[in-house]
Formats: C-alpha cells, sequence, structure tokens
C-alpha cells in the first residue's frame, strides 16, 4: 500500500480493537444517521439491529429480513467514510447463512459483523432474557468458522457476542463461551449484561484478564464512568441506540406541535434548516461534480415571447392571465413548454411578461418585463431578453403547444439558424411563411431545406410552409440574432417588427436558415375553438 493511502474500512476497524486505548463506536440506523455520526467525530459506526428494525417501523425480532438490512448498511457505507461494524444478529440462520452473509457485507464495504449466540430468529436481549434459549457452542463456533472462512478480507472483523449473562447461565459459563469463540477465530468478544451496574461485567473482565479484544454495550449501566473501562482495557464501547431514540422524542414532540398548531410556524426555528439536510446528503460534491462532468455539454437556453394578451377573440379567457397560461388538459401553455425544454436540458429560460406579468411565476425561469407590451411587438419584447440570446438556444412563442420531438430535432442540428415549419398553412389569413430553397421531402421532417423568403403575408401560393414560432441558435447564429437587434434598434418601425422579420432579413444577408419541415403535431392559441382542440396534443 503507498506511504500516505487511507486505509480501508476494515483496517481501520481492526485498528479500534487495540486495548491501549478505548474507543467508541455510535449507533446508526441509516444514511443520514450515520453521515451524523462520522460528522461527530465518531470513528467507527454501529448498524444497530435495534434501530434500523425499529426505523423500518418493525419489531428486533428478526422481522426485517437480512437482505432489507443489508441495503440500510449499503446506504450507510456510502454515506461516509469510517468503518461500519453491524449489528448482524444470530447471523440470520446457520453456518451457511452468516457466510453468505459475510461475502454480502464486504461486497458492500462493510468493515465487521457481531454475531450473537441466541437461536434464529432472535429477540433483543432487554425483552425477557432469561428466557431466550443460547445455541450450543459447538454449532456457535463452527458459525464463526464458516464466518472467517467465507471472508477475503483478512481484516474484515468478526465479533462474538455472548448472551450468557443476559439469559441467566452464569460468569463461568459466560467465560467458558468466550473463550471458545475466541479460540474458533473471532476477532473480538461482546460481554453483554441486562444490568443496570456494571458488577458483572467487571467480574467478567478480571476473570478475562485481558486475552482478547473486548467490546462492550453499557446500554443499561450507562452511568458508569468511561474511565472504568479503559482502566481495565476495554478495546471499544458501543453507544447502541441513541440516535434513533433522540431521533424518535424529537419526531414525536415536533409531529405533536403540528398537529395542535396546525401549523409549522412554531416548529420551523427549532428544527434543522433544509440547508443543513442538504449538506449531510453531500449536494456540494454533486455541485462540483456537474461542473467537471457537465462541462462538456454545452448550456442550452430559450427566451419565451409571452408578453400579450391575445386576440379579441381570447379576452373572455384572457381576463386575469397572459395567453401563455391558458391551460390545455389542467397544464398551462407555459409549463408544458417549460417542462418540455427542461426535459431536453434547457435549463437557463428567460420570459418576457407584460401583460398581467405578475402572474408569471415559475421556479427555474427568469422574467424579463415589457412595460411597452401594448404598443410593441414581438422584436421589441426580444430585444428586452438580449442578454439571455446565448447558443445553443431556442425563441419559442409562449402561445404554442409543439410536441417534444420538434424541439429537440432543432437543437440537435448544428446548424446555426434553423427554424420549423409546417407544409400545411392555415388558409384564415395573414401568417408566418416560408419559401423553401429546395421543394420539401415527403419524410415528416427535412432537414435540407432552406429559408428562400419570408414574410407575414395572406399570399399563401407565394409559400411553401408556415412557421410554427420556433427560431434554433447556435452560438454564432445567437450573435447573429443579438447583432440584428442591435441595428434594428435604430429603425423607426422598431417597436412593430415581427420574428418574421428577422428570419427574412437574416436569410436577405446571406445567412443560411435551415428549415425542418413537419407535418402537424403543433398549434397556436388564437381562440377559444384551438384552445379546446389542443387537447389533441
Amino acid at each position: 500500500m503507498p506511504v500516505n493511502a487511507t486505509p480501508t474500512k476494515a483496517k481501520q476497524l481492526r485498528a479500534l480493537l487495540d486495548p491501549a486505548k478505548l474507543d467508541f463506536i455510535m449507533e446508526a440506523h441509516n444514511g443520514l444517521s450515520a453521515r451524523i455520526a462520522e460528522d461527530a467525530g465518531f470513528r467507527a459506526v454501529w448498524a444497530s439491529g435495534l434501530s434500523i428494525s425499529a426505523s423500518l417501523g418493525v419489531r428486533d425480532n428478526n422481522e426485517a429480513s437480512w437482505t432489507q438490512v443489508l441495503d440500510v448498511a449499503e446506504f450507510m457505507a456510502d454515506a461516509t467514510t469510517v468503518p461500519i461494524l453491524i449489528d448482524g444478529d444470530t447471523g440470520y440462520g446457520n453456518f451457511n447463512n452468516f457466510r453468505r452473509l459475510v461475502q454480502k457485507l464486504e461486497q458492500r464495504d462493510i468493515a465487521g459483523v457481531c454475531v450473537e449466540d441466541k437461536i434464529f430468529p432472535k429477540t433483543n436481549s432487554f425483552l425477557r432474557g432469561e428466557a431466550q434459549p443460547l445455541a450450543s457452542i459447538d454449532e456457535f463456533c463452527g458459525k464463526i468458522k464458516a464466518g472467517k472462512d467465507a471472508q477475503k478480507d483478512g481484516d474484515f472483523v468478526i465479533v462474538a457476542r455472548t448472551e450468557a449473562l443476559i439469559a441467566g447461565w452464569g460468569q463461568a459459563e459466560a467465560i467458558r463461551r468466550a473463550e471458545a469463540y475466541r479460540v474458533a477465530g473471532a476477532d473480538a468478544i461482546v460481554i453483554h449484561s441486562a444490568q443496570a451496574k456494571p458488577d458483572e461485567v467487571l467480574a467478567f473482565l478480571e476473570v478475562w484478564a485481558n486475552r482478547h479484544p473486548i467490546i462492550l454495550i453499557p446500554t443499561k449501566y450507562y452511568t458508569t464512568p468511561t474511565e472504568v473501562f479503559a482502566a481495565r482495557k476495554v478495546s471499544a464501547v458501543i453507544w447502541a441506540n441513541h440516535l434513533m431514540r433522540s431521533a424518535l422524542t424529537a419526531m414525536q414532540a415536533t409531529a405533536a406541535r403540528i398537529h395542535k398548531e396546525q401549523s409549522v410556524a412554531g416548529v420551523e426555528e427549532v428544527i434543522a434548516p433544509l440547508r443543513e439536510v442538504f449538506r449531510l446528503q453531500g449536494d456540494e460534491e454533486l455541485k462540483i461534480a456537474e461542473d467537471r462532468f457537465l462541462a462538456a455539454t454545452p448550456r442550452r437556453s430559450a427566451v419565451i415571447l409571452a408578453a400579450t394578451r391575445g386576440g379579441g377573440a381570447l379576452h373572455p379567457l384572457t381576463a386575469t392571465v397572459p395567453k401563455t397560461l391558458l391551460r390545455v388538459g389542467g397544464v398551462s401553455l407555459l409549463d408544458r413548454l417549460c417542462d418540455n425544454l427542461n426535459a431536453i436540458n434547457v435549463r437557463e429560460i428567460a420570459v418576457v411578461a407584460g401583460y398581467r406579468k405578475e402572474a408569471i411565476v415559475r421556479t427555474g425561469i427568469g422574467r424579463v418585463d415589457n412595460k411597452d407590451w401594448e404598443t410593441t411587438g414581438e422584436i421589441a419584447s426580444l430585444a428586452l431578453a438580449a442578454a439571455a440570446i446565448n447558443g445553443p438556444g431556442v425563441i419559442v412563442f409562449g402561445d404554442i403547444l409543439c410536441r417534444r420531438y420538434i424541439l429537440q430535432a432543432l437543437l440537435e442540428d448544428d446548424a446555426d439558424l434553423v427554424i420549423a415549419a409546417d407544409r400545411t398553412i392555415r388558409r384564415d389569413g395573414a401568417r408566418d411563411l416560408v419559401k423553401l430553397g429546395a421543394p420539401p421531402a415527403h419524410a415528416f421532417i427535412d432537414a435540407d431545406a432552406q429559408v428562400a423568403a419570408a414574410d407575414f403575408s395572406a399570399d399563401h401560393a407565394a409559400f411553401d410552409a408556415e412557421w410554427i414560432g420556433v427560431l434554433k441558435y447556435s452560438a454564432g447564429g445567437a450573435e447573429a440574432v443579438k447583432t440584428w437587434l442591435k441595428a434594428a434598434a435604430i429603425r423607426p418601425d422598431f417597436a412593430k417588427l415581427g420574428m418574421i422579420d428577422l428570419i427574412a432579413d437574416l436569410q436577405k444577408s446571406g445567412r443560411v436558415v435551415k428549415v425542418h419541415v413537419i407535418s402537424g403535431d403543433w398549434t397556436t392559441i388564437e381562440s377559444a375553438v384551438d384552445l379546446a382542440g389542443a387537447s389533441n396534443l
């Protein structure tokens, strides 16, 4: 092992068995509590069978299967850098079950297991202890040997726990069993007691005479000063259930108070803030990883033009909300559009609002307000959001509804400027129309077509397709759009310019505007009839 390499978790746990220095192991029952124990300074964690079963809402009678306990322990190991000693109860069966348990624990980076000499299924030691039968010494020694034989890492720790004192079998039997378990290969011994005073444990330690590492669990004789254990060369003390019990008290008090007050206002200042939860979950590491591993994925942006109320045909529906907040299937046009954009990794979304702008509220968007929405058009709104035009990205009308694949296909096209246009032109009045430089293919998307001309026109016969209201730009395309916006700002007709004017001028200036020709799968909302029909999408 390299000089500065961190010891394995199993090696760290084995080091804690040194009787020259008393150490302490803190109980935990899930990944969060394990992280808390490590943060507090504990150098090892006890994955308590009692606490894990309690957290799962079942009794400590092997009602939680060994695989369920294993799953919890794996989350604990993932959440921590210190070793975990798991409460393996009786090994969940005979020698064969135990050796499989050891193999699975090692696979999940658990450093050691403590196994007790009771009969499977076990009952918690503090419930009717003297009525609990113990396994035969030979059978339990065979279990220890099987576990040691199964382990692959020589540092993996198997601790043998004798319940002889709790079962009322006396000191001589406790010594006899502990010695047999030592000879069988156990790396340490737990001598357990249910008495409120440490007398029988201290008597055991005196006879034991430091012949092998001892671990104590002073749940009942907790008032004993730890100096007493250190003086008798005890290797480690396990605080076996105290995080679970303290959490239980806190949760009961919080639940009762919220139920009584019918409000969370009274508890907010005495419970952990959300930022502490995020810290324990490792959010900072994820942020660093995102910066590292997502750096190669270009950040995609979008500008949604949503300043208008809509035409008179929509006024009964837009008395209190802008057109972009009209609902289709219970979800607003804006939310549907943003959800589709988010799904294809568009995270930086600016929404230009005007009419009833205060109603546009959504986490994750930036709102740009056009206070002159009543007297200005699409380009004036776009100019206000020019800083948000960073490629690759899209400019989208806030009143359209379209299938996600249309947006995705545009964004995945490497061309600087790309639009989607429908070969079926609606014939009811002036529309945003384009003439194609090549005849459209019969596929639902024609990736080779280009804009030869564009206009807001009712001369349908002079054009090939209707622009649907989405313009994709690359980084270079974004600069071309912003350059045009800057020049257009001094034009006398600037306030009335539309997006189709931008497309037409870019094409006339020699810029290639690529066209994905589609057939259906989109609509724009201009009337109550449009809104009703939109549910088909």
